[in-house]
């Protein structure tokens, strides 16, 4: 018999911080093993999408009613250390602002296995906008800069 698997463990809020865990597979590389640049921004966009998931704001029902989508308006990187196959990557996502339209998260992502002191690999700045489904900025739901406000002051909302 075939038992089913644990159910999926999401990221989790750290205070004012949100982890969220990754692992580096064979895909994610380049021929040499070292994770191809390209990807550490997949990491990062998966940190971010489970951080709104847990803390409530539900992309997904604004884009099928109409209200709009997130699209990253602005974005900077800095490669620090290569990640390589089979690391343990945390990534940790910050809020540092909220706007009436947009927000800017900080992310950093951190080899997590076998050191006291993870290794930082890179670093992240994004500032992600509310658009309109004409593709025009327009305010986020009031709702969600609450969240996003509780988030940066580390009171996690309640879903």
């Amino acid at each position: 018999m075939i038992e089913s698997p644990p159910p999926f463990v999401p990221g989790a809020f750290v205070g004012s911080e949100h982890h969220y865990r990754a692992r580096v597979y064979f895909e994610d590389t380049d021929l040499s093993g070292i994770v191809y640049h390209a990807n550490y921004l997949r990491y990062m966009e998966r940190a971010r999408s489970d951080m709104l998931r847990l803390a409530g704001i539900d992309q997904r029902s604004a884009m099928e009613a109409g209200e709009g989508a997130w699209a990253v308006t602005d974005l900077a990187i800095k490669y620090k250390n290569p990640a390589k196959l089979d690391d343990d990557l945390l990534v940790v996502s910050t809020v540092e602002a909220v706007r009436g339209a947009s927000v800017i998260i900080a992310q950093r992502i951190l080899r997590a296995q076998g050191t006291l002191t993870p290794d930082i690999l890179t670093e992240g700045r994004v500032t992600a906008a509310f658009l309109s489904p004409q593709g025009r900025p327009r305010r986020q739901p009031l709702d969600w800069t609450q969240r996003f406000t509780a988030i940066m002051n580390g009171d996690i909302p309640s879903c």
